[in-house]
């Protein structure tokens, strides 16, 4: 009869152990939370998301969004029509403004709330704003709605309430430009 060393047994328990379906390691558990963590991907509804915006000037906007899927395209909207010169690219304009998230119907940030414009170069803002501001008047409120691509895309700045690839929302009343 053949003896077996208890070396070589316990070898093959371990060996056969490690190859079993119900052991799971912190790789496993990390993949499955990689995978759960991911975005979720928003249901299309075959309805653009809509915007109704306020007319009164000097005051804040009332914005209600209704919701709907992303934009592709950006959408530019003359709320209020301002007078004279117009905003050329590369500008340095001031403005009072809300921002919104399409997908959450959030203020995420406003100038409102802090009582006075903001001043910005345009080359230093998200492409919706880039290009959605040129053309504007001075005295005018504008809507725009920025797909993602040409707002934070993937990667909104952390803690601004931005969600992942969301459609963002502006309305610009134009203060001032150089």
């Amino acid at each position: 009869m053949l003896k077996r060393s208890p070396i070589i047994v316990l070898s093959i328990v371990l060996a056969l152990s490690g190859c079993s379906s119900l052991s799971s390691s912190a790789g496993d558990s990390t993949s499955s939370e990689a995978v759960n963590s991911a975005p979720a991907v928003p249901e299309l509804t075959g309805v653009p998301v809509a915007v109704e915006v306020s007319a009164e000037l000097g005051v804040e906007p009332v914005v209600t969004i209704k919701p709907g899927d992303p934009v592709t395209e950006l959408q530019v909207t003359d709320v209020v029509v301002g007078e004279g010169d117009a905003v050329p690219a590369g500008a340095t304009v001031t403005a009072h403004y809300v921002g919104y998230g399409a997908a959450t119907g959030a203020m995420f940030d406003g100038s409102w709330s802090r009582g006075e414009p903001a001043t910005f170069p345009l080359d230093q803002v998200i492409m919706g704003w880039q290009e959605g501001l040129v053309g504007m008047q001075v005295g005018g409120r504008r809507l725009l709605v920025i797909p993602a691509e040409l707002g934070y895309g993937n990667n909104p700045p952390p803690g601004s309430g931005i969600e992942v690839g969301e459609t963002l929302i502006f309305v610009v009343d134009l203060v001032s430009f150089e």
